[in-house]
């Protein structure tokens, strides 16, 4: 039987943001779409509206002609006959701005059928000035008779009036398309809205779906594990990292189950069931930290702040399963995997862990002697968490507003990492081979810090020991012997 597989939350935020850019491109689509007709329709009415006022200025200029014409001929007037022939320059002139912007091939007709209507009174005016007969008087009448320049424009009125049409026809069909636009516009505007409403919805249903109510689920089982219940199974719900780190977690209780069943007849019985509550010595803070990022996800509007959390979350849960790992380890013989790794490093992952703490408390942590930091031959998860006891226990030993210090300390061929408190003093003294937990002053505490870091220190071939001042704090000595030689960068 095949079981799908969860989604990552990787691949969910993946699929959050391509819903915001689809949201952002059709807002930007709609946005260009309005500009550009709103473009288009302001270039097309002007251009309508310059053929039209070139048509009455041609129009206009054309009855002056006639009129210069007339008054030339009839009174042999040389500057009229001048000015007859501006007219005519002027007329050829805005006929060819007409044809410059006519759009269309209706248009273009329209304007040649105008121009050949004019040649034709051209035609007429010419036979003004060049027909000797015209000088009679009662020739003379005729060209002062009204009818006489009505007739001769008749068929330039007949294609003006075509002319008219055409462009009114333009302009109306121009104005129902902008009407359309604005007609629709209330519909088309309120899209982008709506995409975000519903883009906000479907974020907050995924995430509390599939994050957030399984994440949920895994805290609430890890606190059962953590008291004793090793049985009860973390349903493995959500994104991959949340089933992933229920299915391990499950994974953990079975085999302390089933470790604790095999060592029930042993002398083991009292070290394994001391083990039992170190699980939530070891992952309450992680989980803690993880419940309050996934809670500020529901107030999340922000893309990059959303990475963020789940950044936080990722590395939480990463170093939770490594953490879990090396838990369920303890009941087994330890195999460290070794690698080269500042010791500066170990220390500041396992501060990064305390922060909550370190921030309740409003501890500061002052760092000396980082100047002698030193890669060292060691298993860093495990290590971590050694580290992390020993700094867990100088933080309930120390004072609130009280300074916590760490120092680097070279010492020939070991590298010391001292944590030093200013608390009472450890209420007993720890020993390498003590596994059974010591005497706690803290309200939940287990005493199972120390042994665990012990044993870890003891696997790597480490020194871990205690130096108590009673009043005066104490200090947890790790001292790891310098042997690997420093790789020179490339």
């Amino acid at each position: 039987m095949l079981i799908k597989r969860p989604n990552s939350l990787r691949n969910l935020l993946i699929i959050h943001e391509i819903a915001f850019l689809f949201l952002v491109t059709v807002t930007g689509l709609l946005g260009g779409l309005a500009a550009y007709f709103w473009q288009q329709y302001s270039a097309e009415s002007v251009r309508i509206n310059n053929l039209v006022y070139g048509t009455e200025h041609i129009r206009g200029e054309l009855f002056r002609q006639i009129q210069t014409a007339i008054r030339a001929r009839l009174l042999e007037d040389m500057k009229a006959l001048e000015l007859y022939g501006e007219y005519s320059r002027s007329i050829d002139k805005e006929f060819n701005t007409l044809m410059r912007n006519s759009g269309s091939h209706d248009e273009d007709q329209a304007i040649h059928d105008l121009q050949g209507s004019y040649r034709e009174i051209q035609k007429d005016m010419n036979k003004i000035f060049t027909d000797p007969y015209m000088v009679s008087r009662q020739v003379q009448m005729k060209i002062l008779d009204p009818r006489f320049a009505q007739g001769m424009v008749g068929r330039f009125e007949s294609e003006y009036q075509e002319m008219k049409s055409l462009l009114t026809d333009k302009h109306k069909a121009l104005d129902q398309i902008l009407e359309r636009w604005t007609r629709y516009a209330p519909i088309i505007i309120p899209i982008p809205l709506v995409l975000a409403i519903m883009l906000v919805l479907y974020a907050r249903h995924t995430l509390n779906k599939d994050f957030i109510k399984p994440m949920s689920h895994v805290i609430e089982g890890a606190q059962i594990i953590s008291h004793g219940q090793l049985d009860y199974k973390i349903p493995a719900r959500g994104v991959e990292e949340v089933s992933e780190l229920a299915q391990t977690i499950n994974g953990m209780a079975n085999d302390l189950e089933a470790s604790r069943h095999a060592l029930v007849e042993s002398e083991k019985q009292a070290a394994l069931g001391a083990l039992v509550p170190v699980i939530a010595h070891n992952i309450r803070n992680p989980l803690a930290s993880i419940r309050a990022t996934a809670q500020v996800l529901d107030d999340v509007v922000d893309i990059t702040e959303l990475k963020e959390c789940r950044q936080a979350i990722l590395e939480t849960i990463d170093r939770l399963g490594r953490w879990v790992n090396a838990l369920v380890s303890y009941l087994h013989p330890l195999k460290p995997n070794y690698r080269l790794v500042y010791a500066s490093e170990m220390i500041e992952a396992a501060i990064s862990l305390l922060k909550p703490r370190l921030e309740e408390k409003h501890i500061r942590i002052e760092k000396i002697g980082w100047k002698n930091d030193l890669r060292l031959n060691a298993d860093p998860d495990l290590m971590e968490q050694a580290i992390y006891a020993l700094l867990a226990n100088a933080i309930d030993a120390s004072s609130d507003l009280s300074a916590l210090v760490v120092e680097l300390v070279k010492k020939e061929t070991n590298l010391e990492i001292q944590i030093k408190d200013n608390g009472p003093g450890l209420p007993f003294d720890p020993k390498p081979r003590e596994l059974a937990p010591g005497p706690s002053n803290k309200r939940f505490g287990t005493g199972l810090g120390i042994p665990i870091a012990f044993k870890i220190c003891q696997q790597h071939g480490w020194i871990l020991k205690f130096d108590t001042t009673t009043g005066m704090g104490t200090t947890a000595i790790i001292v790891a012997p310098i042997r690997v030689i420093e790789e020179v960068e490339a």
